[in-house]
């Protein structure tokens, strides 16, 4: 049995260390806003205890958690990693989050190990790899997953599937969910010329379980071209809380995450984003972006 329910559909943000103080005196009552709920890389907290275990265990005490995992490499064809689903494993076991996570991506081949999440190609032999690989994490954890869609900066030739529909197969497929990048639709929609809005009006909202916003860096080329970065090391801009409020308009409230990787701000700023998120999810107001 988990912990917690279901995320509820509210604004939550991605903890970091800098927000654990803040964070549990907002949920005390001791002055400022609490998250709905939050999320973590359940990587960083793989040892077998000491001060990162202390302070998760107090944050699972007052919020809903979910994990977000980086390393399983679920579209490889040696399948997923068994040392990060085996950390997983015992650590989902210890905390029971609401939800789990990871990409549609792949990080391993061989013997290597990529500090990146690779691309795949929307062909049938990736649908099959991806989807054995899922349904093993699944049975492992015992519990359905959600997948993550990719930022992308170059397509692959010879596609057999649009994206939209390649993630909806693999969720027919594999029994999975869906965890909506806003962002990265954004990015990809940008760096591949095609309509983010088509886009998000291809995916069916009862596949998604969960909905990320964050901010990118953009580059602007001598040749005219723009391309943007997925480094999560902004706030949320003006065309995602757009894209966003359009998507909820349609699907209803979703459980909603603040993401940031990079140049993590004060809390308070962290918040304030959650904030606007909840005033869509509720229909009492809609995204106030700072950056573009």
């Amino acid at each position: 049995m988990n912990r917690h329910p279901p995320l509820p559909d509210l604004g939550g943000i991605g903890l970091k260390p800098e927000h654990y103080t803040p964070m549990l005196a907002a949920c005390r009552g001791e002055g400022g806003v609490p998250p709905g709920w939050v999320e973590v890389h359940p990587q960083n907290y793989f040892g077998a205890g000491g001060p990162p275990h202390r302070w998760l265990e107090a944050v699972a005490d007052v919020r809903p958690l979910s994990f977000h995992s980086t390393g399983l490499s679920l579209g490889s064809v040696d399948g997923p990693d068994a040392v990060e689903l085996d950390h997983l494993a015992r650590l989902v076991d210890r905390y029971q989050p609401a939800m789990v996570s990871d990409h549609l991506s792949w990080s391993n081949g061989g013997s290597e190990k990529f500090p990146d999440l690779l691309p795949v190609p929307y062909t049938g032999e990736a649908l099959e790899v991806l989807s054995a690989n899922i349904a093993q994490v699944q049975d492992r954890l015992k519990r359905t997953i959600l997948i993550e869609n990719p930022s992308r900066y170059l397509a692959f030739a010879g596609d057999d599937w649009s994206e939209t529909d390649f993630i909806d197969a693999l969720c027919r497929r594999a029994g999975c969910g869906l965890l909506l990048d806003i962002n990265n639709v954004d990015v990809s929609a940008t760096n591949l010329d095609f309509s983010a809005e088509a886009w998000l009006a291809a995916i069916n909202p009862a596949l998604v379980g969960e909905i990320h916003l964050a901010g990118h860096a953009t580059e602007r080329h001598m040749d005219g071209t723009v391309l943007k970065i997925d480094d999560h090391g902004s706030p949320v801009s003006a065309r995602c809380w757009s894209l966003y409020q359009d998507f909820i308009a349609r699907s209803g409230p979703l459980p909603t995450l603040i993401e940031r990787d990079t140049n993590v701000p004060a809390y308070e700023e962290l918040i304030a984003e959650a904030v606007s998120a909840d005033g869509i999810l509720t229909g009492q107001g809609a995204g106030h972006a700072v950056a573009a």
